[in-house]
C-alpha cells in the first residue's frame, strides 16, 4: 500500500534530520548550491541527498470522469457513494491533495532530505470522446473535463493525441476554461497553423517548456508529444517535430545554462518503450513521465484495482547518452491511479537515487483501507450532471435487436462481425443521405476501422440504448465522402485492412457495400503508417465484388473501371491507422459517426435490427480465399 508513507522510530528519523540540516547548513556555508564552485569537503558529501522531490503525476484520463467498476470489489461495500467504486475525478483530487502534504510534511522518510518539494503533472490526453464527453457538449453545459483537471491542481500538463479528436477549436477551448491556470507544455509541437491554438501560444499557455517551483527549488519542465498525431488524430494544421531529442537535449542545456540543475520529460509518445528507446539519445534529463500507452507499472506490493494485473516494474530504468541511469515511469488511464516518483538530489543537483518504498502507483478507491471521499465540489459540479446525463442516454432506446451485436476488440479487429457491418451501413447510409447537400458523389462503399468501433463487448438482444451507440463509436470522428477512389487504391485500402491478419489490428476494416475474399498466406502489404505511403503493395486480396455486382479484383488482379466513391470517417480519410488514401480530396458532411451510427439506427432501420440483415458471424462480406 502506497496511500500512507512508511514511517521509522522517531528517534532514528530525529537523528537524520538534524543530520540532514547539518549538512544542508554545511553546503549552504561553503557555497555547496547550484551554481556555485565546490568546496575541498564536496567529493565527501556527493551521495548525501539535500532535496527530496516527489513527482506526482496521471495520465490518460480520458473524460472517464465517473471512475471504473474494476474486476469485482471484494473489499467492502462501497463507502464513497459515486457511480463506480474505484477511480473518478472526485477521488483523484483528494489522492492528489494528500499526497503532496504527505511529500513535504511530518518527519521525511528514511533516506530522504529534509528540504523536500513536489509538483504535479499530466501526461495529455484529458479528454476524449464518448458519451461522459457529450455531457459537455449539450447546449449552455460547462467543459467538465477541464473542470475536473482543475480541481485536481496539475502544475503543468504536456499534449496528447485525443486533445484534437475533436479539431483544434475544441482543444483551444477546453484550454480557455482554465483561465491562464494550466500550461500545455510540448517541445515539439508547432500551433501557428491554426488560430485558435496560436492565440493560446501567444498568451502563453502553450509553452514549449516550463520552470516549475516547489519550496525555493526551480524545476525545468520538457513536454512531448508523439510525432504520430497525424495519423492518430485531426489535427488538421498543426505540425509535429520528430526530432524529440535535439530539442530536448537543446532544452536541458539551456536550462543548465540558466542554473536549473533539475529537469523532468513528461512525454506522450503512446508506448512507454517509446521513451525507453529514446532516454540513450538524451541529455540532462533526470527522469522521464510517459503516457499515451496504458501500461500497468507496479511493485510486487503496491494495491491495485481489482482486475489490474503488473506488466513491468515501477520504475523502469535506462542509460541516457552520459551513462546516467534515469527513471521512466507512467500510469494506466481513466483517473485509476497517481502515479509518484520520488526523486534524491545531491547538492549538485544529481539524482544520486529513487526511495524505492514510496515511488510508485497509488489506487484511486473509494472502497477498502485506502478508501478516499471524493472532492465534494468537483462531485457537485462534474460528476453528478454527468451522471445525470448518462441516464438519460441509457434510458433512451434507439433501435431493438433481433440478435447479439459483436463488438469484442479482437473480433472487429480481425474478422467481420455484424456489429462491424452495422456500423459499415452507418457510414454509408450517412454519406448518400448527406451526398447531394454536399456535392459529392454518393458513395458506394463504406469503410469503418476497426480501431473504431470501441465497446469491447457483444451487445444482447434486446433494446439498444443512445448510450450504447457512444460506447461503439465514441470518437469525434466524421463522416467522410472521399468520391473518386481509383479502383488499384480501393484495393489497397483493403489490402490495408487485413495486411495484419492473423493478429488483430485497429487498422483491420469493416465494410458495406462489397464483399471480397484474401489469402492470408499472400504476401502482405508494408505502408508508412505515419504517412500511409505504401513501401510494399499487398497481394492478399483476391476477389472484389461491389453490392451492384461490379467486379473490382478478380483473382488477384484489378479489372480496369470507373472510380468508386467511399464513405469514411475523416480519421481513415486523413491516412489515419496507415490507410492509403494518400492526397484524395475528401468531404465532411458534418455527421460523426456516432450520429452516423444512431441515425441509421432509427431512420435507416426505423428502429429494427433483424437476424435476417445482421446474422451472428457477417453476411460474408470478408472471407478467406478458398
Amino acid at each position: 500500500m502506497k496511500a500512507l508513507p512508511r514511517r521509522s522510530r522517531r528517534s532514528a528519523r530525529a537523528a537524520q534530520a538534524a543530520t540532514a540540516t547539518a549538512l544542508t547548513g554545511a553546503l549552504l556555508v561553503s557555497g555547496g548550491v547550484a551554481g556555485a564552485a565546490p568546496s575541498p569537503r564536496a567529493g565527501l558529501i556527493d551521495d548525501v541527498p539535500t532535496f527530496t522531490l516527489n513527482v506526482l503525476f496521471s495520465n490518460d484520463l480520458e473524460s472517464a470522469l465517473l471512475g471504473t467498476d474494476g474486476d469485482g470489489t471484494d473489499e467492502g461495500e462501497i463507502v464513497d457513494g459515486g457511480q463506480y467504486p474505484y477511480g473518478s475525478a472526485s477521488r483523484m483530487a483528494t489522492v492528489m491533495d494528500n499526497l503532496r502534504k504527505e511529500a513535504v510534511t511530518g518527519w521525511p522518510s528514511r533516506g530522504q532530505a529534509l528540504w523536500r518539494g513536489e509538483v504535479s503533472l499530466s501526461g495529455g490526453d484529458n479528454f476524449l470522446a464518448g458519451p461522459e464527453f457529450s455531457a459537455s457538449q449539450e447546449e449552455g453545459a460547462p467543459f467538465y473535463d477541464a473542470r475536473a483537471v482543475e480541481g485536481i491542481g496539475f502544475d503543468a500538463t504536456t499534449i496528447g493525441n485525443h486533445e484534437f479528436d475533436f479539431g483544434p477549436e475544441v482543444f483551444a477551448d477546453f484550454i480557455s476554461e482554465f483561465d491562464g491556470s494550466l500550461d500545455h507544455v510540448s517541445t515539439n509541437v508547432d500551433v501557428s497553423g491554426e488560430p485558435s491554438l496560436a492565440a493560446h501560444a501567444e498568451d502563453g499557455t502553450i509553452v514549449k517548456s516550463k520552470v516549475l517551483r516547489t519550496h525555493g527549488q526551480r524545476i525545468g519542465l520538457i513536454g512531448l508529444t508523439t510525432p504520430e498525431l497525424p495519423s492518430l488524430s485531426s489535427p488538421r494544421e498543426v505540425e509535429v517535430d520528430p526530432e524529440m531529442a535535439k530539442l530536448t537535449n537543446a532544452l536541458a542545456e539551456d536550462y543548465a545554462d540558466r542554473g536549473i540543475n533539475k529537469v523532468l520529460l513528461v512525454s506522450h509518445l503512446q508506448d512507454i518503450d517509446n521513451e525507453l528507446e529514446l532516454v540513450p539519445q538524451l541529455k540532462g534529463v533526470d527522469a522521464v513521465v510517459g503516457a499515451g500507452g496504458g501500461e500497468i507499472l507496479a511493485g510486487e506490493h503496491d494495491r491495485l484495482i481489482p482486475g489490474d494485473e503488473a506488466e513491468r516494474d515501477f520504475p523502469l530504468y535506462a542509460d541516457d547518452a552520459d551513462g546516467k541511469r534515469v527513471p521512466v515511469v507512467t500510469t494506466t488511464g481513466d483517473y485509476k491511479y497517481v502515479g509518484r516518483l520520488v526523486l534524491n538530489f545531491n547538492w549538485r543537483g544529481d539524482v544520486i537515487g529513487v526511495d524505492e518504498d514510496e515511488t510508485g502507483p497509488v489506487r484511486v478507491s473509494g472502497v477498502g483501507p485506502d478508501a478516499v471521499h471524493g472532492d465534494e465540489k468537483i462531485r457537485a459540479e462534474v460528476e453528478e450532471p454527468v451522471a445525470q446525463h448518462l441516464e438519460e442516454l441509457s434510458t433512451t432506446t434507439v433501435a431493438t435487436s433481433e440478435v447479439p451485436l459483436d463488438g469484442v476488440r479482437n473480433n472487429v479487429r480481425s474478422r467481420e462481425t455484424n456489429l462491424g457491418n452495422l456500423v459499415a451501413d452507418g457510414l454509408l447510409w450517412a454519406g448518400r443521405q448527406k451526398a447531394e447537400e454536399f456535392g459529392v458523389a454518393a458513395p458506394q462503399v463504406g469503410i469503418q476501422n476497426g480501431g473504431g468501433i470501441r465497446n469491447d463487448s457483444t451487445l444482447p438482444a434486446g433494446d439498444v440504448s443512445a448510450l450504447n451507440t457512444y460506447e461503439v463509436a465514441p470518437f469525434s470522428n466524421f463522416v467522410a465522402v472521399v468520391p473518386e477512389v481509383p479502383r488499384e487504391t480501393l484495393r489497397q485500402l483493403l489490402e490495408r485492412g487485413v495486411a495484419a491478419l492473423p493478429s488483430a489490428s485497429g487498422a483491420f476494416m469493416q465494410v458495406a457495400g462489397l464483399s471480397f475474399t484474401y489469402d492470408e498466406n499472400a504476401k502482405a502489404q508494408v505502408v508508412d503508417e505515419n504517412t500511409g505511403e505504401i513501401i510494399e503493395p499487398g497481394e492478399r486480396v483476391q476477389d472484389v465484388t461491389l453490392e451492384d455486382g461490379t467486379t473490382i479484383v478478380s483473382d488477384g488482379e484489378v479489372v480496369e473501371g470507373a472510380p468508386v466513391s467511399v464513405a469514411t470517417n475523416d480519421f481513415s480519410a486523413r491516412g489515419g491507422d496507415g490507410y492509403p488514401f494518400g492526397d484524395l480530396d475528401f468531404t465532411s458532411v458534418e455527421t460523426t459517426y456516432q450520429q452516423a451510427v444512431e441515425g441509421y439506427l432509427t431512420d435507416g432501420l426505423d428502429g429494427r435490427i433483424t437476424a435476417e440483415q445482421y446474422p451472428e458471424g457477417g453476411d460474408g462480406r470478408i472471407t478467406p480465399a478458398g
